[in-house]
Protein backbone atom coordinates (compact mmCIF):
# COMPACT_ATOMS: atom_id res chain seq x y z
CA UNK A 1 0.00 0.00 0.00
CA UNK A 2 1.37 3.41 -0.95
CA UNK A 3 2.39 5.76 1.82
CA UNK A 4 0.45 9.02 2.11
CA UNK A 5 3.40 11.41 1.82
CA UNK A 6 1.41 14.54 2.63
CA UNK A 7 0.05 12.99 5.84
CA UNK A 8 3.54 11.73 6.68
CA UNK A 9 4.95 15.23 6.23
CA UNK A 10 2.24 16.73 8.46
CA UNK A 11 2.83 14.07 11.12
CA UNK A 12 6.61 14.49 11.12
CA UNK A 13 6.56 18.28 11.33
CA UNK A 14 3.87 18.15 14.04
CA UNK A 15 5.83 15.62 16.09
CA UNK A 16 9.06 17.64 15.84
CA UNK A 17 7.22 20.79 16.84
CA UNK A 18 5.74 19.00 19.83
CA UNK A 19 9.15 17.69 20.91
CA UNK A 20 10.69 21.15 20.94
CA UNK A 21 7.76 22.91 22.64
CA UNK A 22 7.47 20.21 25.32
CA UNK A 23 11.17 20.44 26.19
CA UNK A 24 11.16 24.24 26.36
CA UNK A 25 8.12 24.44 28.63
CA UNK A 26 8.58 21.29 30.73
CA UNK A 27 9.44 22.98 34.08
CA UNK A 28 6.26 25.05 33.76
CA UNK A 29 4.32 21.87 32.97
CA UNK A 30 5.64 20.15 36.12
CA UNK A 31 4.74 23.14 38.32
CA UNK A 32 1.29 23.29 36.72
CA UNK A 33 0.64 19.58 37.28
CA UNK A 34 1.69 19.65 40.95
CA UNK A 35 -0.49 22.71 41.52
CA UNK A 36 -3.54 21.08 39.91
CA UNK A 37 -3.23 17.87 41.93
CA UNK A 38 -3.44 19.54 45.34
CA UNK A 39 -6.94 19.60 46.83
CA UNK A 40 -7.71 22.21 49.48
CA UNK A 41 -8.68 20.56 52.77
CA UNK A 42 -10.33 22.54 55.61
CA UNK A 43 -9.03 25.80 54.20
CA UNK A 44 -5.41 24.61 54.19
CA UNK A 45 -3.38 24.86 51.01
CA UNK A 46 0.24 24.01 50.38
CA UNK A 47 0.41 26.04 47.18
CA UNK A 48 -1.34 29.39 46.97
CA UNK A 49 -0.29 29.92 43.38
CA UNK A 50 1.91 28.48 40.67
CA UNK A 51 5.02 30.32 41.81
CA UNK A 52 4.88 28.53 45.19
CA UNK A 53 5.64 25.24 43.43
CA UNK A 54 8.69 26.74 41.74
CA UNK A 55 9.89 28.34 44.99
CA UNK A 56 9.57 24.99 46.80
CA UNK A 57 11.88 23.37 44.23
CA UNK A 58 14.38 26.22 44.52
CA UNK A 59 14.37 26.30 48.34
CA UNK A 60 14.87 22.52 48.51
CA UNK A 61 17.64 22.69 45.89
CA UNK A 62 15.66 20.41 43.63
CA UNK A 63 15.36 22.61 40.53
CA UNK A 64 16.52 19.77 38.28
CA UNK A 65 13.65 17.68 39.64
CA UNK A 66 11.33 19.94 37.65
CA UNK A 67 12.60 17.93 34.69
CA UNK A 68 11.72 14.52 36.17
CA UNK A 69 9.84 12.51 33.57
CA UNK A 70 10.99 14.70 30.67
CA UNK A 71 12.13 11.73 28.58
CA UNK A 72 8.79 9.97 29.03
CA UNK A 73 6.84 13.15 28.30
CA UNK A 74 8.87 13.79 25.15
CA UNK A 75 8.31 10.22 23.96
CA UNK A 76 4.59 10.48 24.68
CA UNK A 77 4.37 13.91 23.05
CA UNK A 78 6.29 12.85 19.93
CA UNK A 79 4.21 9.70 19.38
CA UNK A 80 0.94 11.47 20.23
CA UNK A 81 1.48 14.35 17.83
CA UNK A 82 2.76 12.05 15.06
CA UNK A 83 -0.30 9.80 15.37
CA UNK A 84 -2.63 12.79 15.68
CA UNK A 85 -1.34 14.82 12.76
CA UNK A 86 -1.03 11.74 10.53
CA UNK A 87 -4.54 10.59 11.42
CA UNK A 88 -6.04 14.08 11.11
CA UNK A 89 -4.39 14.75 7.73
CA UNK A 90 -5.25 11.26 6.43
CA UNK A 91 -8.89 11.44 7.56
CA UNK A 92 -9.28 14.88 5.93
CA UNK A 93 -7.90 13.65 2.59
CA UNK A 94 -10.04 10.50 2.77
CA UNK A 95 -13.16 12.53 3.55
CA UNK A 96 -12.59 14.90 0.62
CA UNK A 97 -11.94 11.99 -1.77
CA UNK A 98 -15.01 10.03 -0.70
CA UNK A 99 -17.41 12.98 -0.37
CA UNK A 100 -16.28 14.88 -3.46
CA UNK A 101 -16.41 18.17 -1.55
CA UNK A 102 -13.75 20.82 -2.12
CA UNK A 103 -13.61 21.88 1.52
CA UNK A 104 -14.45 20.52 4.97
CA UNK A 105 -17.19 22.07 7.09
CA UNK A 106 -16.86 22.80 10.80
CA UNK A 107 -18.94 19.78 11.93
CA UNK A 108 -17.04 17.34 9.73
CA UNK A 109 -13.75 18.87 10.90
CA UNK A 110 -14.71 18.31 14.54
CA UNK A 111 -15.59 14.67 13.90
CA UNK A 112 -12.37 13.99 11.98
CA UNK A 113 -10.26 15.71 14.64
CA UNK A 114 -12.02 13.77 17.41
CA UNK A 115 -11.42 10.48 15.57
CA UNK A 116 -7.71 11.28 15.27
CA UNK A 117 -7.65 12.27 18.95
CA UNK A 118 -9.29 9.00 20.03
CA UNK A 119 -6.66 6.96 18.16
CA UNK A 120 -3.94 9.06 19.80
CA UNK A 121 -5.36 8.67 23.32
CA UNK A 122 -5.55 4.88 23.10
CA UNK A 123 -2.01 4.52 21.71
CA UNK A 124 -0.29 6.87 24.16
CA UNK A 125 -2.36 6.49 27.38
CA UNK A 126 0.23 4.37 29.30
CA UNK A 127 2.95 6.94 28.57
CA UNK A 128 0.64 9.78 29.54
CA UNK A 129 -0.19 8.09 32.86
CA UNK A 130 3.48 7.37 33.56
CA UNK A 131 4.59 10.94 32.84
CA UNK A 132 1.89 12.36 35.15
CA UNK A 133 2.96 10.05 38.00
CA UNK A 134 6.60 10.94 37.50
CA UNK A 135 5.84 14.67 37.52
CA UNK A 136 3.75 14.51 40.69
CA UNK A 137 6.19 12.31 42.63
CA UNK A 138 8.12 13.95 45.47
CA UNK A 139 11.14 15.92 44.25
CA UNK A 140 14.03 13.58 43.56
CA UNK A 141 11.92 10.42 44.06
CA UNK A 142 10.62 9.89 40.55
CA UNK A 143 10.92 6.31 39.26
CA UNK A 144 11.95 5.22 35.79
CA UNK A 145 9.46 4.62 33.00
CA UNK A 146 9.53 0.82 33.16
CA UNK A 147 9.19 0.71 36.97
CA UNK A 148 6.37 3.25 36.89
CA UNK A 149 4.44 1.24 34.31
CA UNK A 150 5.02 -2.19 35.89
CA UNK A 151 4.38 -1.40 39.57
CA UNK A 152 0.63 -1.77 39.00
CA UNK A 153 -1.69 -3.79 36.79
CA UNK A 154 -2.23 -3.29 33.08
CA UNK A 155 -5.45 -1.41 33.79
CA UNK A 156 -3.50 0.98 36.05
CA UNK A 157 -1.41 2.00 33.04
CA UNK A 158 -4.64 3.10 31.34
CA UNK A 159 -5.87 5.24 34.24
CA UNK A 160 -7.90 8.15 32.94
CA UNK A 161 -8.48 6.65 29.48
CA UNK A 162 -12.20 7.41 29.67
CA UNK A 163 -11.56 11.08 30.37
CA UNK A 164 -8.78 11.11 27.76
CA UNK A 165 -11.30 9.95 25.16
CA UNK A 166 -13.71 12.62 26.37
CA UNK A 167 -10.91 15.17 26.07
CA UNK A 168 -10.43 14.37 22.39
CA UNK A 169 -12.85 17.25 22.05
CA UNK A 170 -10.02 19.54 23.25
CA UNK A 171 -7.62 19.11 20.30
CA UNK A 172 -10.66 18.72 18.05
CA UNK A 173 -11.85 22.20 19.05
CA UNK A 174 -8.30 23.59 19.03
CA UNK A 175 -7.26 22.42 15.56
CA UNK A 176 -10.66 23.14 14.05
CA UNK A 177 -10.50 26.74 15.28
CA UNK A 178 -6.87 26.98 14.15
CA UNK A 179 -7.61 25.48 10.73
CA UNK A 180 -10.59 27.75 10.11
CA UNK A 181 -8.71 30.89 11.19
CA UNK A 182 -5.67 29.84 9.17
CA UNK A 183 -7.72 29.28 5.99
CA UNK A 184 -9.35 32.69 6.31
CA UNK A 185 -6.02 34.42 6.83
CA UNK A 186 -4.40 32.56 3.92
CA UNK A 187 -7.29 33.43 1.60
CA UNK A 188 -6.87 37.07 2.54
CA UNK A 189 -3.10 36.93 1.95
CA UNK A 190 -3.62 35.08 -1.35
CA UNK A 191 -5.81 37.89 -2.62
CA UNK A 192 -3.14 40.43 -1.78
CA UNK A 193 -0.21 38.37 -3.13
CA UNK A 194 1.00 38.12 -6.74
CA UNK A 195 0.25 34.91 -8.62
CA UNK A 196 3.94 34.42 -9.43
CA UNK A 197 5.13 34.87 -5.86
CA UNK A 198 6.25 32.11 -3.49
CA UNK A 199 3.65 29.93 -1.70
CA UNK A 200 1.57 31.83 0.85
CA UNK A 201 2.18 30.77 4.46
CA UNK A 202 1.45 32.23 7.88
CA UNK A 203 4.20 34.24 9.52
CA UNK A 204 5.64 32.84 12.75
CA UNK A 205 3.98 35.57 14.82
CA UNK A 206 0.58 35.09 13.16
CA UNK A 207 0.76 31.31 13.61
CA UNK A 208 1.65 31.88 17.29
CA UNK A 209 -1.35 34.17 17.85
CA UNK A 210 -3.80 31.89 16.02
CA UNK A 211 -2.47 28.90 17.99
CA UNK A 212 -2.87 30.78 21.28
CA UNK A 213 -6.45 31.77 20.51
CA UNK A 214 -7.48 28.28 19.40
CA UNK A 215 -5.97 26.58 22.46
CA UNK A 216 -7.49 29.11 24.89
CA UNK A 217 -10.96 28.36 23.57
CA UNK A 218 -10.44 24.58 23.85
CA UNK A 219 -8.91 24.76 27.34
CA UNK A 220 -11.67 26.88 28.89
CA UNK A 221 -14.38 24.57 27.55
CA UNK A 222 -12.76 21.34 28.80
CA UNK A 223 -10.86 22.35 31.95
CA UNK A 224 -12.96 20.53 34.62
CA UNK A 225 -12.29 17.23 32.85
CA UNK A 226 -8.59 18.11 32.50
CA UNK A 227 -8.18 18.60 36.26
CA UNK A 228 -10.04 15.36 37.07
CA UNK A 229 -7.79 13.46 34.66
CA UNK A 230 -4.59 14.84 36.23
CA UNK A 231 -5.79 13.93 39.73
CA UNK A 232 -6.67 10.36 38.64
CA UNK A 233 -3.22 9.82 37.12
CA UNK A 234 -1.21 11.57 39.87
CA UNK A 235 1.20 9.73 42.13
CA UNK A 236 0.32 9.70 45.82
CA UNK A 237 3.43 10.25 47.96
CA UNK A 238 1.97 8.15 50.79
CA UNK A 239 1.65 5.13 48.50
CA UNK A 240 5.32 4.78 47.58
CA UNK A 241 6.17 2.16 50.19
CA UNK A 242 2.68 1.04 51.19
CA UNK A 243 1.34 -1.86 49.15
CA UNK A 244 -2.08 -1.72 50.84
CA UNK A 245 -2.63 1.90 49.85
CA UNK A 246 -1.34 1.19 46.37
CA UNK A 247 -3.83 -1.63 46.00
CA UNK A 248 -6.64 0.69 47.06
CA UNK A 249 -5.64 3.47 44.65
CA UNK A 250 -7.95 2.32 41.85
CA UNK A 251 -10.90 2.38 44.24
CA UNK A 252 -9.95 5.83 45.53
CA UNK A 253 -9.27 7.40 42.16
CA UNK A 254 -12.27 6.85 39.97
CA UNK A 255 -13.86 9.69 38.05
CA UNK A 256 -16.79 9.83 40.47
CA UNK A 257 -14.59 9.79 43.59
CA UNK A 258 -12.34 12.57 42.28
CA UNK A 259 -15.38 14.59 41.23
CA UNK A 260 -17.00 14.21 44.66
CA UNK A 261 -13.73 14.99 46.44
CA UNK A 262 -13.34 18.29 44.57
CA UNK A 263 -17.01 19.14 45.09
CA UNK A 264 -16.93 18.51 48.87
CA UNK A 265 -13.62 20.26 49.60
CA UNK A 266 -13.51 23.08 47.08
CA UNK A 267 -16.96 23.48 45.56
CA UNK A 268 -17.58 24.64 42.00
CA UNK A 269 -14.48 26.92 41.93
CA UNK A 270 -12.38 23.81 42.59
CA UNK A 271 -13.15 22.46 39.13
CA UNK A 272 -11.39 25.50 37.71
CA UNK A 273 -8.47 25.62 40.13
CA UNK A 274 -5.26 26.16 38.20
CA UNK A 275 -7.00 27.15 34.97
CA UNK A 276 -4.69 30.17 34.66
CA UNK A 277 -1.64 27.90 34.88
CA UNK A 278 -3.21 25.44 32.43
CA UNK A 279 -3.99 28.16 29.90
CA UNK A 280 -0.53 29.70 30.28
CA UNK A 281 1.23 26.38 29.71
CA UNK A 282 -1.02 24.89 27.04
CA UNK A 283 -1.40 28.10 25.07
CA UNK A 284 2.35 28.65 24.96
CA UNK A 285 2.96 24.97 24.18
CA UNK A 286 0.37 24.72 21.42
CA UNK A 287 1.27 28.08 19.93
CA UNK A 288 4.94 27.08 19.84
CA UNK A 289 4.04 23.67 18.40
CA UNK A 290 1.94 25.12 15.60
CA UNK A 291 4.42 27.92 14.90
CA UNK A 292 7.32 25.45 14.65
CA UNK A 293 5.19 23.06 12.57
CA UNK A 294 4.25 25.80 10.12
CA UNK A 295 7.90 26.80 9.70
CA UNK A 296 9.34 23.29 9.23
CA UNK A 297 6.48 21.65 7.30
CA UNK A 298 7.77 22.90 3.93
CA UNK A 299 11.30 21.68 4.72
CA UNK A 300 9.94 18.33 5.91
CA UNK A 301 7.95 17.94 2.68
CA UNK A 302 11.02 18.64 0.55
CA UNK A 303 13.12 16.14 2.55
CA UNK A 304 10.48 13.41 2.26
CA UNK A 305 10.24 13.94 -1.50
CA UNK A 306 14.04 13.87 -1.78
CA UNK A 307 14.20 10.61 0.19
CA UNK A 308 11.46 9.09 -1.98
CA UNK A 309 13.26 10.11 -5.17
CA UNK A 310 16.55 8.70 -3.86
CA UNK A 311 14.88 5.38 -3.02
CA UNK A 312 13.28 5.20 -6.47
CA UNK A 313 16.60 5.91 -8.19
CA UNK A 314 18.37 3.34 -6.04
CA UNK A 315 15.69 0.77 -6.77
CA UNK A 316 16.02 1.48 -10.51
CA UNK A 317 19.80 1.02 -10.42
CA UNK A 318 19.44 -2.27 -8.53
CA UNK A 319 16.99 -3.59 -11.12
CA UNK A 320 19.35 -2.68 -13.96
CA UNK A 321 22.25 -4.36 -12.17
Amino acid sequence: MAVDLESLSEATSGALGSLLSTTILYPLDTCKTKYQVEVQDHGQRKYRNLSDVLWEAISNRQVLSLYQGLGTKNLQSFIAQFVYFYGYSYFKRLYLEKSGFKSIGTKANLILAAAAGACTAIVTQPLDTASSRMQTSAYGKSKGLWKTLTEGTLSDAFDGLGISLLLTSNPAIQFTVFDQLKQRLLKQKLKEADHDSSPVVLSAFTAFLVGAISKSVATILTYPAIRCKVMIQASDPDEDDDKTKRAQRKQKKTVSSVFCNIWKKEGIPGFFKGIEAQITKTVLSSALLLMIKEKISATTWVLILAIQRYMLLTRGKLKKA
